[in-house]
């Protein structure tokens, strides 16, 4: 399963990760950045550390698991 997960940085410089399940592929860089700033500017979020000031970071992330089967 792919994820896409937002870092934001808080007031407190921490940093914040939201993660979406089946993003939209491929990402398109310029749609996640407006989608940051605009939650930024939004304030949508806060975390324990106050309220989400920067962008830090995005990215795919895909977990593959494997079952092993036990004798």
């Amino acid at each position: 399963m792919k994820k896409l997960e937002l870092k934001f940085l808080n007031n407190e410089g921490k940093t914040v990760t939201y993660s979406l399940e089946n993003p939209v592929e491929p990402v398109d860089p310029a749609a996640v950045t407006s989608a940051m700033d605009e939650i930024i500017t939004q304030d949508a979020f806060t975390s324990s550390g106050g309220s989400l000031v920067s962008k830090k970071s995005a990215r795919i992330v895909e977990r593959n698991v494997a079952e092993i089967e036990l004798a």
